[in-house]
């Protein structure tokens, strides 16, 4: 009779998993710190306080990693769209209420999370195509951009006015994060003072509260 395989302990479990999760945070932040090509498994094995061989055994190659990375951020994302929505339509609301609760929701999770916003970026810039390969990349978006029509009564029939509002969310709470040390300080503006997120937020949902009410003058749309 053939002998089966013992599984792995609880404690194993967990220590591969909590392993696993300190090669992803060092890569994540190497990555964005680095760049794609100046970033070694060996430099994160390092940074995450693991031998240089460990992130090769748990991931394989340096683009797998980098691809794992990538996934668990939009897998982030995801959960925090969802959670978002239900947050927002258990709430009962009005729609200028629940947009200034999703713009404290995403400024405050992109805030938490700088080397993916950094990240991101550098993709954009270089000449790389592994976000296109990332299905997840295009279910959050879309998903997100649902959420964004449904919690703010828009017509679900328009996606192009959701799109440029969400996009436009998106801008303006990314921006501060890749440009604190150039434009924000040569304008006066210090991200990291105390106030600037609140003061950021009310900007934001200003603005697109102003949009939302010019296209609710011009349209039957908001219901």
């Amino acid at each position: 009779m053939a002998k089966t395989a013992p599984s792995k302990s609880p404690v194993r479990v967990r220590d591969a998993e909590r392993t696993r999760e300190q090669i992803l945070d060092a890569a994540e932040r190497l990555f964005a710190e680095r760049g794609y090509e100046e970033t070694s498994l060996a430099d994160v094995g390092k940074v995450a306080n693991v031998s240089r061989a460990t992130p090769g055994y748990f991931f394989g190659s340096k683009a797998d990693l980098h691809r794992a990375v990538l996934e668990r951020s939009f897998a982030d994302i995801r959960t925090a769209v969802r959670e978002g929505k239900e947050r927002a339509l258990a709430s009962g609301q009005t729609p200028e209420v629940i947009l200034a609760g999703a713009v404290a929701d995403y400024a405050d999770f992109v805030a938490a999370r700088p080397n993916f916003v950094r990240l991101i970026e550098r993709e954009a810039l270089s000449d790389r195509t592994v976000l296109e390969g990332l299905p997840l990349r295009l279910v959050v978006w879309r998903e997100a951009l649902a959420a964004f029509r449904q919690e703010l009564g828009l017509d679900i029939s328009d996606t192009s006015e959701a799109a440029h509002l969400l996009l436009t969310l998106i801008a303006l709470t990314w921006f501060p994060i890749v440009h604190g040390g150039t434009f924000l300080k040569a304008m006066g503006l210090d991200p990291a003072a105390p106030d600037f997120a609140e003061q950021r937020k009310r900007h934001i949902t200003s603005l697109l509260l102003g949009a939302l009410k010019e296209r609710a003058a011009n349209s039957s749309s908001w219901s």
